[in-house]
């Protein structure tokens, strides 16, 4: 089979480096990709944005098989282009994105479905959105309604943080056209977990548990980012919280989105918050969460191909996945300033020493190739990623790798896992 993986990120490198051990490729592309992908697969200088590039590349080289990495081409509709000409695809439809591309349609489709989630409103006027967060009373959640790669989302600790951070949203300043809208909920207290199911829009197969640290600074601490971290498995999803999780929240938002002629085929992603044996849902991604995907894949024992191509077959009756017993963890490692602004071009150290440890492996996320040499090229730079026989060896392991890379400035969270350990 030959196959295109679209994007350039962490998660797109992990993607490819599992796509790779498939025995059925025979030919394996990424479009843009990025310096480590590029050890893997034929990197193509096309943008993830540019629909119509993508769709002339993978139609002329007889592609198997596409899969979708970030949410901007979901949103854009790069799943109903490509079956419109025949070609396979591995993604929710426009319209399915939508759960991701709008939190207010998201919280909408939530309370119509009975999925537990924070009380909110939506708003576009300042004076009502105001009011809203005096009568509501901090600590309060803003959120950007649109796209804002994962951090749109601000925790005021006051009302007048709040206000300003509307303000700032609803007047373009934040987030652009993504912040027009604004979503302002209560703010839930207890333990954050990733969530993630692949489905072809009836049958569900939950993936490992993980859960990813949003915050820049140890202790969840700082601004939100992409993610600074991930690690799986999340011991806070029991059991009973992983059937919680699946009853309440992922089979009624699967049958809501077919119900309102949204059917959704791919990597559904629940972020939930874990209080006193309940769940309540924070957020839905259309796509493979980042970091957990680098975690989840090292753990992956399955080929993922032929789950891949069930769900854009739309039959995943016949398919099931096994996991490895070990723990995975990735330690995300950033430029200075981020998720500010910060630098590109430095020169990264260390990538050979790593490459002989066993059980790990680098994920290239914001790298760059510069007269031979790697460079920082992105806010989020390397994921670096271990297995080991529990959370506790695989931190171990993954700081190891850590510790032996270097450039310029670089910052990282020294307490991934530690919530783990303390259960």
């Amino acid at each position: 089979m030959k196959i295109l993986v679209i994007g350039g990120g962490g998660r797109e490198h992990a993607l490819v480096w599992k796509i790779a051990q498939s025995p059925l490729l025979t030919k394996l592309y990424c479009a843009p990709g990025n310096p480590g992908t590029a050890l893997l697969a034929e990197n193509l200088p096309i943008g993830v944005d540019q629909l119509d590039k993508l769709l002339e590349f993978a139609y002329k080289n007889k592609i198997d098989l596409t899969v979708v990495g970030p949410e901007q081409p979901l949103s854009l509709g790069i799943v109903d282009l490509f079956e419109s000409h025949g070609l396979k695809v591995f993604g929710p439809s426009q319209k399915a994105a939508f759960i991701e591309g709008s939190k207010a349609f998201s919280k909408d489709l939530m309370r119509k479905y009975d999925v537990p989630t924070a009380a909110y409103g939506v708003f576009t006027d300042k004076t009502e959105a105001e009011a809203f967060i005096k009568s509501t009373g901090a600590p309060i959640v803003v959120k950007a309604d649109g796209l804002a790669a994962g951090k749109g989302v601000i925790i005021a600790q006051t009302c007048q943080e709040a206000v300003e951070a509307v303000n700032d949203m609803l007047s373009g300043n934040a987030f652009g056209a993504a912040g027009s809208r604004v979503v302002i909920e209560e703010f839930l207290t207890g333990e954050e977990a990733s969530f993630l199911v692949i489905t072809d829009g009836r049958k569900i197969i939950p993936l490992a548990s993980a859960q990813d640290h949003k915050a820049i600074f140890d202790g969840d601490k700082g601004p939100n980012t992409g993610g600074m971290g991930a690690y799986s498995p999340a011991p806070v999803v029991t059991k009973e919280i992983h059937e919680k999780a699946m009853e309440l929240v992922i089979k009624p938002t699967v049958e809501g989105m077919a119900a309102e002629g949204r059917p959704y085929r791919g990597v559904l992603y629940a972020g939930l918050m874990v209080k006193d044996g309940e769940v309540k849902t924070l957020e839905f991604n259309a796509r493979f969460g980042d970091p957990e995907c680098q975690p989840l894949l090292m753990r992956m024992k399955s080929d993922i191909v032929p789950v891949l191509l069930a769900v854009a077959d739309a039959d995943l009756a016949d398919s099931e996945i096994e996991w490895h017993d070990k723990a995975a963890v990735c330690v995300v490692m950033a430029s200075e300033g981020y998720p500010g602004d910060y630098a590109k071009g430095d020169e990264i150290s260390g990538l050979d020493m790593v490459a002989d440890i066993d059980d790990l492996y680098v994920f290239h996320a914001g790298t760059a190739a510069k007269n031979g040499t790697c460079v920082t090229n992105g806010g989020r730079v390397l994921g670096v990623t271990a297995l080991g026989s529990t959370v506790a060896a695989a931190i171990k392991n993954a700081y190891k790798g850590v510790s032996s890379i270097t450039w310029r400035g670089l910052q990282y969270r020294s307490d991934i896992g530690k919530k783990a350990l303390e259960r």
